[in-house]
């Protein structure tokens, strides 16, 4: 519980920046599951997006982090931040040559090599607390307002609910740290929750969705029966169209919220309804 702890204690309130977006609402027949997005769509994100996908400076915080947190000294002269993203950079480079147009790494193997590099032994459990609180300073994130009340009214109506989200084994203990509910009693069906970690892929990787369209059909739902909710035009609403999915964008926060217009992938697409707010999902199911 302590990691779940710290998501609530170094995070503080965040609220919807408005968008100059309207809401389009539509009531949308034969749906029986709501798949969502995390970062943007479920919680506020002060970058907007899971942070490792930055390329952010953040050396001061990672090195007082570092002193505050590990036992051996951090002595050496090492630029921190560009050691730690270039380890990211160089994995996500390494697996493109093997193929994967959109690789995801899992930050718990990044932040052993790091300590490698380092020359410091930092034990898991320290290693993933010390991982937790350095998302939290360089991505700070709150609940989307009526979170629990939006789930809990999707949760009432009997729909499958899952996840497709770029994410880190942080992901899932944020969203039940900010619900005080675990995964399964807020809803989620595990076989319906793709994590990019787990899956070495990003969105927009398709492969993420394929995935996903397996196991709706374990379930005899076809993936017009699906709805996605996310904020990222290319990321989600043109990934999970490419199987056949319906589609609700997600656009009540400007941090998050990501037209893709100088995309060619995003032109001329158009997401089943735009929400403003979460709760909205609850008008048009």
């Amino acid at each position: 519980m302590m990691l779940h702890n710290l998501y609530q204690t170094l995070n503080q309130p965040l609220q919807p920046l408005s968008t100059d977006i309207s809401p389009e609402l539509e009531t949308l027949n034969g749906i029986k599951a709501v798949i969502f997005d995390i970062y943007g769509t479920l919680v506020l994100s002060g970058t907007g997006d899971i942070s490792i996908a930055q390329s952010i400076n953040k050396e001061a915080e990672l090195r007082t982090l570092l002193n505050l947190h590990v036992s051996d000294p951090i002595a050496t002269e090492r630029n921190l931040s560009e050691l730690f993203y270039g380890l990211i950079q160089k994995s996500h480079s390494d697996t493109k040559e093997d193929g994967a147009k959109y690789p995801e790494v899992d930050i718990r193997e990044i932040w052993d090599e790091f300590f490698g590099q380092l020359g410091i032994t930092v034990d898991p459990l320290k290693r993933d607390e010390i991982a937790v609180r350095f998302e939290c300073a360089v991505n700070p994130v709150w609940p989307i307002p009526c979170l629990n009340e939006t789930l809990g009214g999707i949760r009432a109506r009997s729909y499958k609910t899952g996840i497709v989200s770029n994410a880190q084994f942080y992901t899932p203990i944020m969203l039940e740290a900010f619900t005080d509910r675990t995964l399964a009693a807020l809803g989620f069906d595990e076989n319906l929750c793709v994590w990019s970690y787990r899956e070495r892929l990003g969105k927009p990787s398709v492969e993420l969705f394929q995935k996903l369209e397996e196991e709706l059909a374990a379930f005899s739902i076809a993936p017009g029966e699906a709805l996605y909710v996310g904020n990222d035009m290319l990321n989600d609403i043109w990934t999970a169209s490419q199987i056949g999915m319906r589609t609700a964008l997600y656009a009540g926060d400007q941090r998050s919220l990501r037209l893709r217009e100088d995309d060619p992938r995003s032109l001329n697409l158009e997401p089943d309804v735009v929400l403003t707010e979460l709760r909205q999902l609850l008008r048009i199911l």
